[in-house]
Protein backbone atom coordinates (compact mmCIF):
# COMPACT_ATOMS: atom_id res chain seq x y z
CA UNK A 1 0.00 0.00 0.00
CA UNK A 2 1.33 3.54 -0.65
CA UNK A 3 0.94 6.06 2.50
CA UNK A 4 -0.79 8.93 2.16
CA UNK A 5 -2.17 12.11 4.45
CA UNK A 6 -5.45 14.35 4.27
CA UNK A 7 -5.24 17.57 4.26
CA UNK A 8 -7.59 17.36 7.11
CA UNK A 9 -4.92 16.41 9.20
CA UNK A 10 -3.57 19.63 9.04
CA UNK A 11 -6.27 21.51 10.05
CA UNK A 12 -4.63 22.34 13.54
CA UNK A 13 -2.11 24.18 11.58
CA UNK A 14 -4.53 25.87 9.03
CA UNK A 15 -6.93 26.64 11.99
CA UNK A 16 -4.05 28.47 14.12
CA UNK A 17 -2.68 30.32 10.85
CA UNK A 18 0.81 28.00 10.43
CA UNK A 19 -0.62 27.02 7.54
CA UNK A 20 -2.23 26.88 4.29
CA UNK A 21 -4.10 24.17 2.34
CA UNK A 22 -1.82 25.64 -0.20
CA UNK A 23 1.00 24.53 2.66
CA UNK A 24 -0.07 21.35 3.15
CA UNK A 25 1.39 19.64 -0.25
CA UNK A 26 5.30 20.60 0.12
CA UNK A 27 5.00 19.55 3.55
CA UNK A 28 3.48 16.37 3.09
CA UNK A 29 6.17 15.91 0.31
CA UNK A 30 8.67 16.51 2.70
CA UNK A 31 7.06 14.32 5.35
CA UNK A 32 7.30 11.47 3.11
CA UNK A 33 4.31 10.67 2.39
CA UNK A 34 3.48 10.07 -1.58
CA UNK A 35 0.14 11.52 -2.01
CA UNK A 36 -2.42 14.07 -0.58
CA UNK A 37 -6.54 14.23 -0.16
CA UNK A 38 -7.96 18.01 -0.32
CA UNK A 39 -10.90 17.79 1.76
CA UNK A 40 -13.38 21.05 0.76
CA UNK A 41 -13.27 23.08 4.00
CA UNK A 42 -15.22 26.51 4.55
CA UNK A 43 -14.80 27.28 0.69
CA UNK A 44 -17.72 27.12 -1.83
CA UNK A 45 -17.49 25.17 -4.60
CA UNK A 46 -16.65 28.29 -7.02
CA UNK A 47 -14.10 29.09 -4.73
CA UNK A 48 -12.49 25.67 -4.76
CA UNK A 49 -12.74 25.29 -8.61
CA UNK A 50 -10.65 28.46 -8.89
CA UNK A 51 -7.82 26.77 -5.64
CA UNK A 52 -7.75 23.66 -7.79
CA UNK A 53 -5.55 24.92 -11.23
CA UNK A 54 -3.40 26.21 -8.48
CA UNK A 55 -3.03 22.83 -5.91
CA UNK A 56 -2.53 21.25 -8.86
CA UNK A 57 0.59 23.31 -10.10
CA UNK A 58 1.72 22.66 -6.68
CA UNK A 59 0.93 19.11 -6.57
CA UNK A 60 2.90 18.52 -9.97
CA UNK A 61 5.51 20.33 -8.96
CA UNK A 62 6.26 18.48 -5.89
CA UNK A 63 5.84 15.14 -7.68
CA UNK A 64 3.24 14.47 -4.82
CA UNK A 65 -0.50 13.31 -6.64
CA UNK A 66 -3.52 14.58 -4.70
CA UNK A 67 -5.44 11.09 -4.69
CA UNK A 68 -8.40 12.15 -3.60
CA UNK A 69 -11.25 14.90 -3.08
CA UNK A 70 -13.47 14.70 -0.19
CA UNK A 71 -16.74 17.10 0.39
CA UNK A 72 -19.88 16.92 2.45
CA UNK A 73 -23.51 16.42 0.79
CA UNK A 74 -26.91 16.01 2.78
CA UNK A 75 -29.70 14.21 -0.15
CA UNK A 76 -32.77 14.50 2.31
CA UNK A 77 -31.32 18.23 3.97
CA UNK A 78 -30.56 20.04 0.66
CA UNK A 79 -32.63 17.99 -1.87
CA UNK A 80 -32.19 14.96 -4.51
CA UNK A 81 -32.23 16.89 -7.53
CA UNK A 82 -29.78 20.24 -5.80
CA UNK A 83 -27.69 18.39 -4.42
CA UNK A 84 -26.89 15.58 -7.47
CA UNK A 85 -26.06 18.89 -9.45
CA UNK A 86 -23.61 20.19 -6.63
CA UNK A 87 -22.19 16.85 -6.36
CA UNK A 88 -21.65 16.94 -10.14
CA UNK A 89 -19.78 20.34 -9.91
CA UNK A 90 -17.87 19.02 -6.85
CA UNK A 91 -16.41 16.09 -9.35
CA UNK A 92 -15.58 18.27 -12.00
CA UNK A 93 -13.58 20.01 -9.47
CA UNK A 94 -12.41 16.67 -8.52
CA UNK A 95 -10.90 16.49 -11.97
CA UNK A 96 -9.31 19.81 -12.12
CA UNK A 97 -7.29 18.48 -8.79
CA UNK A 98 -6.43 15.26 -10.99
CA UNK A 99 -7.90 13.13 -8.35
CA UNK A 100 -9.39 10.12 -9.52
CA UNK A 101 -11.67 9.81 -6.58
CA UNK A 102 -14.22 11.52 -4.58
CA UNK A 103 -15.79 10.70 -1.46
CA UNK A 104 -18.83 11.96 -0.83
CA UNK A 105 -21.31 12.39 2.12
CA UNK A 106 -25.46 10.84 2.23
CA UNK A 107 -27.14 12.16 5.20
CA UNK A 108 -27.94 12.71 8.35
CA UNK A 109 -31.41 11.20 8.47
CA UNK A 110 -33.69 14.56 8.76
CA UNK A 111 -34.49 16.53 5.92
CA UNK A 112 -35.06 20.16 5.50
CA UNK A 113 -38.37 20.23 7.49
CA UNK A 114 -36.75 18.69 10.12
CA UNK A 115 -38.55 15.46 9.68
CA UNK A 116 -36.31 12.15 10.95
CA UNK A 117 -35.87 9.09 8.53
CA UNK A 118 -35.23 5.65 9.38
CA UNK A 119 -32.99 3.75 7.07
CA UNK A 120 -35.39 2.16 5.00
CA UNK A 121 -37.52 5.47 4.21
CA UNK A 122 -33.68 7.07 2.80
CA UNK A 123 -32.37 4.20 1.29
CA UNK A 124 -33.73 4.54 -1.91
CA UNK A 125 -33.36 8.39 -2.27
CA UNK A 126 -29.43 8.41 -0.80
CA UNK A 127 -28.93 5.56 -3.22
CA UNK A 128 -30.12 7.36 -6.88
CA UNK A 129 -28.37 10.07 -5.53
CA UNK A 130 -25.49 8.57 -5.61
CA UNK A 131 -25.75 6.47 -8.36
CA UNK A 132 -26.83 9.75 -10.31
CA UNK A 133 -23.30 11.42 -9.45
CA UNK A 134 -21.30 8.45 -10.05
CA UNK A 135 -22.36 8.05 -13.51
CA UNK A 136 -21.92 11.93 -14.61
CA UNK A 137 -18.78 11.14 -12.38
CA UNK A 138 -17.44 7.94 -14.68
CA UNK A 139 -17.55 10.28 -17.70
CA UNK A 140 -14.90 12.46 -16.38
CA UNK A 141 -12.76 9.71 -15.11
CA UNK A 142 -13.52 10.08 -11.37
CA UNK A 143 -14.55 7.10 -8.89
CA UNK A 144 -17.43 8.18 -6.32
CA UNK A 145 -17.11 6.66 -2.88
CA UNK A 146 -18.85 6.65 0.62
CA UNK A 147 -16.87 6.88 3.99
CA UNK A 148 -18.34 5.27 6.80
CA UNK A 149 -18.76 8.61 8.21
CA UNK A 150 -21.23 10.29 10.61
CA UNK A 151 -23.66 8.04 12.71
CA UNK A 152 -26.71 7.49 9.96
CA UNK A 153 -25.20 5.34 6.89
CA UNK A 154 -22.08 4.43 8.69
CA UNK A 155 -22.64 0.72 10.35
CA UNK A 156 -20.79 -1.49 7.92
CA UNK A 157 -24.16 -3.38 7.48
CA UNK A 158 -25.73 -0.14 6.27
CA UNK A 159 -22.84 0.99 4.07
CA UNK A 160 -22.87 -2.50 2.43
CA UNK A 161 -26.48 -2.10 1.79
CA UNK A 162 -26.24 1.51 0.24
CA UNK A 163 -23.29 0.35 -2.20
CA UNK A 164 -25.24 -2.81 -3.35
CA UNK A 165 -28.17 -0.76 -3.67
CA UNK A 166 -26.40 1.61 -6.22
CA UNK A 167 -25.13 -1.24 -7.81
CA UNK A 168 -22.64 0.47 -10.27
CA UNK A 169 -19.06 -0.29 -11.02
CA UNK A 170 -17.72 3.15 -10.64
CA UNK A 171 -18.91 3.64 -6.83
CA UNK A 172 -17.36 1.81 -3.59
CA UNK A 173 -16.14 2.32 0.02
CA UNK A 174 -13.80 4.31 1.52
CA UNK A 175 -13.37 2.25 4.12
CA UNK A 176 -12.51 4.60 7.93
CA UNK A 177 -11.35 1.64 10.32
CA UNK A 178 -11.09 4.26 13.14
CA UNK A 179 -14.46 5.55 11.82
CA UNK A 180 -16.87 2.10 12.94
CA UNK A 181 -16.02 3.00 16.52
CA UNK A 182 -18.21 6.05 15.92
CA UNK A 183 -21.06 3.58 15.71
CA UNK A 184 -19.97 1.29 18.12
CA UNK A 185 -18.37 -1.20 15.96
CA UNK A 186 -15.47 -3.18 16.69
CA UNK A 187 -13.35 -2.46 13.84
CA UNK A 188 -12.05 -5.82 12.97
CA UNK A 189 -15.57 -6.52 13.08
CA UNK A 190 -16.48 -4.44 10.19
CA UNK A 191 -14.28 -4.96 7.76
CA UNK A 192 -15.30 -8.15 7.31
CA UNK A 193 -18.14 -6.97 5.61
CA UNK A 194 -15.90 -3.54 4.25
CA UNK A 195 -12.75 -5.01 2.61
CA UNK A 196 -14.32 -6.57 -0.18
CA UNK A 197 -15.73 -3.27 -1.05
CA UNK A 198 -12.62 -1.48 -0.46
CA UNK A 199 -11.71 1.17 -3.39
CA UNK A 200 -9.68 3.97 -0.73
CA UNK A 201 -9.17 3.39 2.65
CA UNK A 202 -8.12 5.62 6.12
CA UNK A 203 -6.00 5.00 8.45
CA UNK A 204 -7.25 6.31 11.81
CA UNK A 205 -7.13 5.49 15.63
CA UNK A 206 -8.93 6.32 18.79
CA UNK A 207 -8.92 6.83 22.54
CA UNK A 208 -12.21 5.48 24.14
CA UNK A 209 -14.13 5.60 27.11
CA UNK A 210 -17.22 3.44 28.01
CA UNK A 211 -20.51 5.27 28.93
CA UNK A 212 -20.19 6.00 32.73
CA UNK A 213 -16.88 6.83 32.64
CA UNK A 214 -15.53 10.12 33.64
CA UNK A 215 -15.03 12.03 30.38
CA UNK A 216 -12.36 15.02 30.26
CA UNK A 217 -13.90 18.21 28.89
CA UNK A 218 -10.72 18.53 26.20
CA UNK A 219 -11.63 16.52 22.68
CA UNK A 220 -13.48 13.95 23.32
CA UNK A 221 -17.24 13.63 21.75
CA UNK A 222 -20.00 10.89 21.70
CA UNK A 223 -20.68 7.64 19.68
CA UNK A 224 -23.87 6.73 18.38
CA UNK A 225 -24.20 4.39 21.32
CA UNK A 226 -23.16 6.79 24.24
CA UNK A 227 -19.43 5.83 24.90
CA UNK A 228 -16.99 8.60 24.28
CA UNK A 229 -13.32 9.15 21.54
CA UNK A 230 -10.92 11.03 21.46
CA UNK A 231 -8.02 11.49 18.21
CA UNK A 232 -5.37 9.10 18.59
CA UNK A 233 -2.42 8.97 16.66
CA UNK A 234 -2.06 5.79 14.79
CA UNK A 235 -0.81 3.01 17.19
CA UNK A 236 -1.71 5.06 20.36
CA UNK A 237 -5.71 4.20 20.25
CA UNK A 238 -7.32 1.11 20.82
CA UNK A 239 -7.77 0.39 16.98
CA UNK A 240 -6.06 -3.13 15.85
CA UNK A 241 -4.44 -1.31 13.15
CA UNK A 242 -2.03 -3.95 11.72
CA UNK A 243 -5.09 -6.54 11.63
CA UNK A 244 -7.39 -3.84 10.00
CA UNK A 245 -4.04 -4.05 7.18
CA UNK A 246 -3.70 -7.62 7.19
CA UNK A 247 -7.59 -7.92 6.58
CA UNK A 248 -7.56 -5.06 3.71
CA UNK A 249 -4.81 -7.18 2.38
CA UNK A 250 -6.23 -10.27 2.44
CA UNK A 251 -9.40 -8.84 0.52
CA UNK A 252 -7.38 -8.20 -2.44
CA UNK A 253 -6.81 -4.06 -1.56
CA UNK A 254 -3.50 -2.74 -2.01
CA UNK A 255 -4.03 0.63 -3.37
CA UNK A 256 -3.77 4.26 -1.04
CA UNK A 257 -3.75 4.27 2.56
CA UNK A 258 -4.45 7.63 3.63
CA UNK A 259 -3.77 9.00 7.65
CA UNK A 260 -6.71 11.13 8.85
CA UNK A 261 -5.17 12.86 12.31
CA UNK A 262 -7.63 14.53 14.26
CA UNK A 263 -5.97 14.22 17.83
CA UNK A 264 -4.84 16.61 20.31
CA UNK A 265 -1.32 16.65 20.28
CA UNK A 266 0.56 18.76 17.33
CA UNK A 267 -0.32 17.84 14.02
CA UNK A 268 2.75 18.06 12.58
CA UNK A 269 5.04 16.09 15.61
CA UNK A 270 1.70 13.48 15.55
CA UNK A 271 1.77 13.24 11.73
CA UNK A 272 5.72 12.49 11.79
CA UNK A 273 4.85 9.60 14.43
CA UNK A 274 1.63 8.54 12.04
CA UNK A 275 3.69 7.79 9.07
CA UNK A 276 6.47 6.17 11.19
CA UNK A 277 4.20 3.83 12.98
CA UNK A 278 2.27 3.01 9.62
CA UNK A 279 5.51 2.41 7.87
CA UNK A 280 6.54 -0.37 10.76
CA UNK A 281 2.87 -2.07 10.51
CA UNK A 282 3.27 -2.51 6.65
CA UNK A 283 6.50 -4.18 6.67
Amino acid sequence: MHIAVSSYSFSQAMGDGRMTIQDTIPKAKAMGFEGIEIVRGGQSNQEMRSLAAELRKISDGEGLPIIAYMVGADFLKNGLDAQVEQLRRDAEVAAILGAKRMRHDSTGGTDANGKKYSVDEALPIVAEGYRRVTEFAAGIGVHTMIENHGQFFQHSSRVKRLIDAVDHPNFGWLVDMGNFLCADEKPTDALKTAAPYAVHAHAKDFHYKAAGEYVPPQGWFGTAGGNFLRGAIVGHGIVNVPECLKMLRAAGYDKWLSVEFEGMEDCIKALEYDIKNLKEMLA
